[in-house]
């Protein structure tokens, strides 16, 4: 993977010379594992930013915490790791300021997702300097996978379906959610485990599967994204798991939900459930390299009409080494399709304070239509 990263960077330098662009700056995490190879445990949120600046022609360079700068230096192909210290004169805005030398006539960064803190230093230290923005370059490079990517992503794929096979095995009647919430994290940590080594950058991946578990039972199936609790379950009730923020391995995201029924389900819960795999069905059938992004939504949203509803939910969403990408399945975006694009396709009904239906895959287009990322049976499912 750090070969597959140096070669990114490469490729984006020179698209940057080609747009007359001297400096890139990245904070947001997925953009530097991306480019650089690595990702800290620290970063932003506890007030102490990463940074990786690229140049046209020059080396890039990594500005990190002191305390990460030795586990940084062992996971990134760059070369040029400055560290910097919470006090005194090696503070992060000092040695920023030093990477970035000269100011030049612009500063790129992900407008989006900088940091406000940083947002801040940059509009004092460089005011009259243009910040513009460099997510399209990049995103755009970021739209078609590799082979490599792809395999990490079906991977991810194995390990989401090993996630959910334990919360499936866990539903019983009288059971905590928290208990199957615990069984998707064992499970899923033994399955990544299986896929790592304690040799070289593969010794800083973290096998553990973590993030709160999104999971609903009961009328509360229509919340979309509740967390677990410590609600028992009962017979008859939907339980919703939704793994959109859990099932990702060295980085790469994955989409992926299911519902199941404890022992039996109502006649209108199993309708709505129905509406919903028929709805992403009829997308994932509409997908092949060469239609238009908002081609799959509308034939979803042709399956819910027939059956009776409609949602405002787009249909799906780019994954990668974030969890929104570029191009989202949904009215308006006209981007054509390629192959090697993977995403998140969703069917979802919500009956607010009722029930809810819920199922979700992970796909990489194909010249003649797609591939599953993640795998579990599509229809309806009894615990």
């Amino acid at each position: 993977m750090l070969e597959e990263a140096r070669m990114r960077t490469r490729i984006l330098q020179d698209r940057m010379r080609g747009e007359g662009i001297d400096l890139a700056i990245f904070t947001d995490e997925s953009s530097i594992a991306y480019l650089a190879g690595f990702w800290g445990y620290l970063s932003v949120e506890f007030g102490r930013p990463t940074f990786l600046l690229v140049r046209p022609d020059e080396e890039p360079t990594v500005v990190t915490p002191l305390m990460e700068h030795e586990m940084v230096s062992k996971m990134t192909w760059v070369e040029n790791v400055r560290s910097w210290e919470d006090a005194g004169a090696n503070r992060w805005e000092n040695v920023l300021r030093q990477a970035i030398g000269k100011v030049p006539p612009a500063l790129w960064v992900e407008t989006e997702t900088v940091p406000a803190i940083v947002r801040n230093f940059l509009d004092e230290e460089y005011r009259g300097v243009p910040l513009k923005n460099i997510s399209r370059l990049l995103g755009e490079m970021r739209i078609v996978k590799s082979a490599a990517e792809i395999e990490v992503m079906k991977q991810a794929g194995q390990i989401a379906g090993a996630m959910m096979a334990a919360a499936h095995g866990a539903l019983e009647v009288g059971a905590p959610e928290y208990e199957a919430a615990l069984a998707v994290i064992a499970a899923g940590t033994r399955k990544a485990a299986g896929f790592l080594t304690a040799k070289g950058w593969e010794a800083f991946v973290s096998p553990l599967i973590h993030n709160l578990q999104i999971m609903q039972s009961g009328a509360e199936t229509s919340m979309v994204h509740r967390r677990t609790s410590t609600k028992l379950l009962e017979r008859g009730d939907p339980v919703y798991f939704c793994f959109c923020n859990m099932a990702q391995f060295k980085q790469y995201k994955l989409g992926f939900d299911r519902i199941f029924f404890v022992k039996e389900a109502s006649a209108e819960a199993i309708k709505v459930q129905q509406a919903a795999i028929d709805a992403q069905q009829a997308a994932l059938r509409a997908i092949r390299a060469g239609v238009t992004a908002e081609s799959v939504a509308f034939a979803a949203d042709e399956a819910y009409a027939a059956a009776g509803y409609a949602t405002s939910y787009r249909t799906g969403r780019s994954i990668g080494v974030a969890f929104l990408e570029a191009p989202e399945l949904k009215a308006g975006d006209k981007t054509v399709l390629q192959p090697g694009m993977t995403f998140a396709v969703d069917g979802g009904i919500s009956l607010d304070g009722r029930l809810g239906g819920r199922i979700g895959d992970s796909i990489v287009v194909t010249e003649t239509g797609f591939e599953y990322l993640t795998e579990y049976p599509r229809e309806i499912l009894y615990a």
